[in-house]
Parts: structure tokens; sequence; C-alpha cells
């Protein structure tokens, strides 16, 4: 646990993917073909947090989805990017806009696309079912899936080894 915290305590921006990160990976479509997915709610509370704390967060995806727009929105995530699977080519021209480094980025991916943004970063975090190239790479396999608690597990490291989890805690305990 030291290590990881020590690793994420730089950390001023985390990138997430979506299928398999934010949403269990599933895609749903309903008889007229409208697509659907679903979010979990603690991971919310965990990227808001973040920003509370002055980290910001990213998504890139490689697919489109007007859901994954919506979502964003809610959570007060500005920067998105849709339909790339160049992971690393666009989060390197999202840092182009800030004075941050690949070093103070934190990146959560599950499959191969998301393979040389993890390795680029400071701090990396998969799921237990990415794909096993992924798993040897990332810095931290989380307990929870994908769309089941993993970000907000990712969000808590970063909160605790930039010394906010006590003072978000102190907010509501």
């Amino acid at each position: 646990m030291q290590n990881l915290l020590n690793k994420a305590k730089n950390i001023k921006m985390l990138v997430l993917d979506v299928d398999g990160i934010l949403s269990n990976g599933q895609i749903i479509y309903d008889a007229n073909g409208v697509e659907t997915k679903a979010f979990n709610v603690q991971d919310g509370f965990g990227i808001k947090r973040l920003q509370q704390f002055g980290i910001a967060v990213a998504i890139i995806t490689g697919r489109k989805s007007q859901i994954v727009a919506n979502r964003a929105k809610e959570l007060g995530i500005e920067l998105l990017v849709q339909g790339r699977e160049d992971k690393l080519v666009v989060l390197n021209e999202l840092l182009k806009n800030s004075e941050l480094t690949l070093a103070e980025c934190a990146y959560m991916g599950d499959d191969l696309p998301d393979a040389r943004a993890i390795q680029a970063v400071g701090f990396s975090a998969t799921v237990p079912n990415a794909h096993s190239e992924i798993k040897k790479i990332a810095d931290m396999i989380t307990t929870n899936g994908g769309g089941d608690g993993a970000v907000r597990e990712v969000c808590d490291i970063l909160l605790k080894a930039t010394g906010n989890y006590d003072k978000m805690l102190a907010n509501y305990l």
C-alpha cells in the first residue's frame, strides 16, 4: 500500500477509459437499437471528491456515446474525448493545453488500447478482469470490477496519497 501511495502522491489528473472501467464493459441495446450503460454512484462520488480537492478528471474512450457525454457532464468532467483508440496520443494532446506532465497523471484502463498510456503515466490502475498484459503493467489492480466501484478505489488512493482523504472524511464524519 505504501508503494502505491508513494507513486500516487504527485498525481494531479486521473484519466479514465469507459467500457470496463466506468462501466462493466457490457453494451446493451434495446429492441430499437438504443444503447444503455450502467455507471456506479460510488465511482461518481469519488470523481467529484477528486475534483473538489484539485485533481482533474478526464475521459478518453474508443467508442462514441451520448450516454458517456451525459455522465461526464453530470460529473463536471470537461475533458472528454470519444472515438479515439490512440489513448496516449490523446493524453499528450490534452496535456499540451495544461501545465501537467505525464508523471502527474494517473490512467485507468483495462485493454490493449490503454497499454501505452498506462506505461507512460506516473500512476496506473486496472481491474481484475482486465486483459492479462494490462494486469502485468499496471501499478494497481483494484478489488472491484469496472462499473462496480473500481474507480472509487483509485480515487480513494489518490486522495490518501495527496493528503486529502482525511479532509474529505471530515466533511462527512
